[in-house]
């Protein structure tokens, strides 16, 4: 295939950016979304021009690190999909791709496509230990907990902290994270003596940090690589309020 890539090119947190138009040719319909982006830097690297920046690792949808907005949607236009798990056989030859970093405040570009997301460190270092001494790994029925307890922490637990729920959110809100990240251990026996210390501080910090506020449209689990749902952020506003009432 042969595609146009417009892609946001910013030197650094000061600079203004632009958009900037490459063609790329031969992108094989196997090809991740990130190798074509491979093929593109591998050629401005011959030409003696800056390669795109762009964060990435695992490669296999589990780091979060892969953030990119792909024609409008973080994470492109496949459901359930990481940038990185994204192939080019969703495209079509001749298709023009816009390709930008994930826009909000509380995450500032770095360069071209890299953000900075350490707020969403921030908010799980204000959510403390858990201080139940839980020691190695327990056998599976010494502490009972109800089948759909389980089944929604660990639904909650495969948040990766990729920020796709932030960058699709009209208001820039980081509910669906902080609510994920709250519930995993909230729903669990471990989790109970700090919950509610814990909720209050790391929305605290959420909104220390810059993100915006809920406002209940959805987005955020639209685009969520990991179908995080959106009753996540119900617990969270439940917690909230037991711990505003003492």
């Amino acid at each position: 295939m042969k595609l146009t890539l417009k892609i946001w090119r910013q030197k650094n947190a000061a600079d203004g950016g632009r958009m900037a138009s490459y063609e790329v040719d031969d992108v094989s319909p196997d090809m991740s979304f990130l190798e074509m982006l491979d093929v593109l830097n591998e050629r401005l690297i011959l030409e003696g021009e800056d390669p795109v920046a762009f964060d990435h690792d695992c490669r296999e949808g589990i780091c979060g690190m892969c953030s990119l907005v792909i024609d409008g949607t973080p994470h492109g236009p496949e459901k359930a999909t990481t940038t990185c798990q994204l192939h080019m056989r969703h495209f079509k030859d001749g298709d023009v791709i816009t390709i930008e970093p994930w826009r909000a405040r509380a995450f500032p570009v770095i360069k071209d496509l890299v953000v900075d997301r350490s707020a969403f460190d921030r908010i799980i270092q204000a959510g403390g230990y858990v201080s139940a001494p839980t020691g190695s790994a327990p056998d599976a029925a010494a502490i009972p907990v109800p089948k759909a307890d389980a089944n929604d922490a660990f639904d909650a637990a495969t948040c990766i902290g990729c920020g796709a729920c932030v960058a699709a959110c009209p208001n820039a809100s980081a509910m669906l994270f902080t609510a994920a990240k709250i519930t995993h251990l909230g729903l669990l026996p471990q989790g109970q003596p700090e919950r509610y210390d814990r909720v209050t501080s790391m929305v605290d910090q959420m909104d220390a940090e810059g993100f915006g506020g809920c406002t209940n449209t959805g987005e955020c689990t639209a685009v969520c690589p990991k179908g995080i749902p959106f009753e996540t952020i119900s617990r969270l506003n439940a917690d909230l309020l037991k711990a505003s009432r003492g």
